[in-house]
């Protein structure tokens, strides 16, 4: 019997499918069937990011004129063409990502009603009139492109997060060069695809696949290349951000999370336990907004644990495809092997092991990357497991006395993206609201997600530079001109202080 071809996939650089400079390529996996291989990808290096950036710089020329209107006829043609493809590429992203069925198919609208947002923003691309001080001076300000901008993004999410970067890059006129994670390639391609046969000129979308580091330090380094929108770990965040400010580029990065809800005793409860298991283990726990501490009142601590358990032992586990399963697989290797070392750390600090924790084999699990919904209780603030971002099914349970010991439990971290709380008090909700150290708050609400029409991102080591999504995207991806003009018909004397 033949064996199945297995498909390679190319940079797209300058409105060119093209090999990488290197020469060399590597293999994605299924995370749920690690014999089936989602394709080959070209290996890049520093000199294919920076070939991508100079047919950006030509593209640029081309797109940054363009109308805004008129790119926005674009990107809802490429909108149309996400959605006749949704069922593709919701398989595409399970397959190569290993999430259930289901996350990806909302990832597939998240991602339609980003570009419906954006381009609806082609027409909004305001700036605003004030009178001047001065007579017979016209006065207002108007956007321009940043430029050529940078987009780096992670595996959880490979098409909706490339999509919210991307589309309102474009609709601010700016080329891109887009370097996606290297285990999550082919959402990357196919939505380069569908942006090209949308008719997006040539070097305005530029698609380089392989390792971030040298790809990444190239776009840093690179002075034409004047702004970088990240998404990624802290630490990598945090360096991209440094690097950049000492070139003057204008830098988003959007890291890691260790989101807390917050449970009190007067909450609904059966509303709490529902949108806790689905924030903590629906992905796999594998969002930077997954739901990683609960912290619940005294009062109803014993019921709130056995209803918890009871629920998280009904989950069904297994390959993603399978419209039935509540938690996927892993991503990769080294994602089940921190996990997996996680859950050991949590055991040695003294906490108490109350769910799971096991890797689970035998049959179908031993050709995937699957480890038990894990659930930990007697934690303290400052075992690492209480502390530091797993990124998994892991949950770490606290007991406070009341809110105010909630909200400092909650708040006893470095992280800062999104947080939740359940209860039937308006007074208390608002406490919360006002108190809590996070970017983003729910109130009878999982941690999960957000709106697109609404800013996205978090304090502290959370994120850095301008938030994501909604009109904070805008503001991003543009730079605030200013304009000045003298009308008089004879020259009059002005006094100019600044």
């Amino acid at each position: 019997m033949a064996a199945t071809q297995i498909a390679t996939y190319k940079n797209y650089i300058g409105g060119r499918w093209i090999e990488s400079v290197t020469g060399r390529t590597y293999q994605v996996h299924n995370p749920a069937r690690k014999d089936q291989i989602v394709g080959e990808f070209q290996t890049s290096g520093a000199d294919d990011a920076l070939q991508a950036v100079a047919a950006a710089k030509e593209g640029l020329a081309v797109w940054a004129g363009t109308p805004a209107p008129a790119r926005a006829a674009v990107i809802y043609k490429a909108l149309e063409i996400l959605g006749r493809r949704a069922d593709e590429m919701a398989q595409t992203i399970t397959i190569e990502e290993g999430k259930p069925i289901g996350d990806a198919q909302g990832e597939v609208k998240r991602s339609m009603n980003i570009m419906e947002y954006a381009a609806g923003e082609g027409r909004r691309m305001f700036g605003y009139t004030t009178p001047s001080e001065l007579p017979n001076t016209a006065a207002y300000t108007i956007r321009r492109p940043l430029g050529v901008v940078g987009i780096i993004t992670p595996w959880n999410f490979p098409l909706a997060i490339p999509a919210w970067k991307i589309a309102p890059a474009l609709i601010c006129g700016n080329a891109l060069v887009f370097k996606p994670a290297s285990a999550t390639p082919l959402s990357a391609v196919k939505l380069t695809e569908i942006y090209e046969e949308a008719g997006l000129p040539a070097g305005v979308l530029n698609l380089v696949t392989g390792p971030g580091a040298q790809v990444g330090n190239a776009l840093v380094e690179s002075p034409d290349v004047k702004g970088i929108s990240f998404t990624g770990s802290t630490e990598i965040g945090t360096e991209i951000y440094g690097e950049s400010a000492k070139r003057l580029k204008k830098v988003q990065a959007e890291m890691g999370g260790k989101n807390a809800v917050i449970v009190l005793s007067d909450a609904d409860m059966d509303k709490a336990l529902g949108g806790i298991v689905q924030g903590a283990f629906g992905s796999t726990g594998q969002r930077c907004t997954a739901t990683s501490r609960v912290i619940v009142e005294e009062e109803v601590y014993d019921q709130f644990m056995a209803e918890l358990i009871d629920r998280t032992s009904k989950l069904k586990i297994g390959d993603g495809i399978n419209p039935e399963i509540d938690v996927s697989p892993l991503a990769s290797q080294s994602q089940k092997d921190k996990v997996l070392e996680y859950i050991g750390i949590g055991t040695e600090e003294g906490a108490n092991l109350a769910y799971g924790g096991r890797e689970l084999t035998g049959g179908d699990y031993d050709q995937g990357y699957y480890v038990e919904p894990t659930i930990f209780t007697g934690v303290s603030t400052g075992m690492r497991i209480a502390q530091e971002e797993i990124f998994g099914p892991v949950l770490t349970v606290f007991k406070a006395k009341d809110l105010k010991e909630a909200i400092e439990i909650s708040n006893s971290v470095e992280f800062g993206l999104s947080s939740s709380v359940y209860t039937k008090d308006i007074t208390k909700a608002y406490e919360y609201i006002n108190t809590v150290a996070t970017g983003m708050v729910h109130v009878n609400a999982s941690t999960l997600g957000g709106e697109v029409h609404l800013p996205f991102g978090g304090l502290n080591s959370s994120g850095v530079g301008q938030r994501e999504q909604g009109t904070a995207a805008v503001d991003f991806f543009s730079e605030v001109i200013t304009v000045y003009i003298d009308h008089a018909a004879e020259a009059t004397e002005r006094a100019r202080f600044i």
